[in-house]
Formats: structure tokens, C-alpha cells, sequence
């Protein structure tokens, strides 16, 4: 299926391939850079925020593009930042979790309280999403 993308729908899609690429970006920083300086657990933290970081900016792309000829155009926003919110939440909060020692601020490790608010956005983007294409 080809689906016709308006100028706003290609700049969803082009963030979501540049969310895709920073996940490659950290994921690498991940396993070469920081594997020797912080501790198994939060390299295990660090993993956890990478995947969720790379299947989330994916399932980002897909979403926009399989709705945007199904869907409106602010229904097709709303995942979009769904997914972006998720993102910088969940994903975001456990990356700053994983270094907060390592650069030497510990309180940082009070943001693995948001951690799950990232996560409730991500279910609502999927849910969101299997609504909008059910509901078509």
C-alpha cells in the first residue's frame, strides 16, 4: 500500500527515521563507551531505555505511515507525539538513570520516576493507533 504523505506527514516520518538513527547512535555509545565505566545494572538500564528507544521510533514510522491514509491528519499528530513523548520519557529518563553516577550527579537518579509516565504514553500510542485502523 502507497500512501500519499502531505509535507507534515513526510517531517513525522523524517523525525521518526532520525529518532531510529539516534537509537543506533546511543546503542553504540552503549556497548563501546560506557560498558567499562558503569556497573552491569545500569549498562542492563541503558539497554532497556536503547530498545525501547529503537522498536518505539520504528513502530513511530509505521504507525504515521500506515494511518496517514486511514486516519485525520490530527488523529495521525496525536500518535506521532504520543510516541515522542514516550520516547523522551521513558527512554530519556533511563538513559539519564544509567549515567547519573558516571557523570557525577546521583539525584539524577530521581528520573527514573517519570520512567513509567514515558510508558503510559507509549501504550497509548499503540492503543490509539489499533483503534484508528480497527475503527477504519
Amino acid at each position: 500500500m502507497i500512501v500519499s504523505l502531505d509535507r507534515q506527514q513526510k517531517r513525522y516520518i523524517g523525525i521518526g527515521f532520525l529518532i531510529a538513527g539516534l537509537a543506533v547512535v546511543f546503542g553504540a555509545f552503549g556497548s563501546h563507551a560506557l560498558k567499562a565505566k558503569i556497573t552491569p545494572h545500569y549498562l542492563d538500564v541503558f539497554q532497556t531505555a536503547n530498545r525501547y528507544h529503537f522498536i518505539h521510533a520504528l513502530g513511530m514510522v509505521l504507525c504515521v505511515y500506515v494511518l496517514s491514509g486511514l486516519a485525520s491528519k490530527s488523529a495521525v499528530r496525536r500518535i506521532f507525539i504520543f510516541f515522542l513523548i514516550g520516547l523522551i520519557l521513558f527512554s530519556g529518563s533511563l538513559y539519564i538513570l544509567s549515567i547519573a553516577e558516571m557523570i557525577g550527579v546521583p539525584q539524577l537518579k530521581m528520573m527514573g520516576a517519570i520512567t513509567p509516565i514515558g510508558g503510559l504514553f507509549f501504550i497509548m500510542a499503540w492503543l490509539y493507533s489499533a483503534y484508528l485502523m480497527l475503527k477504519s
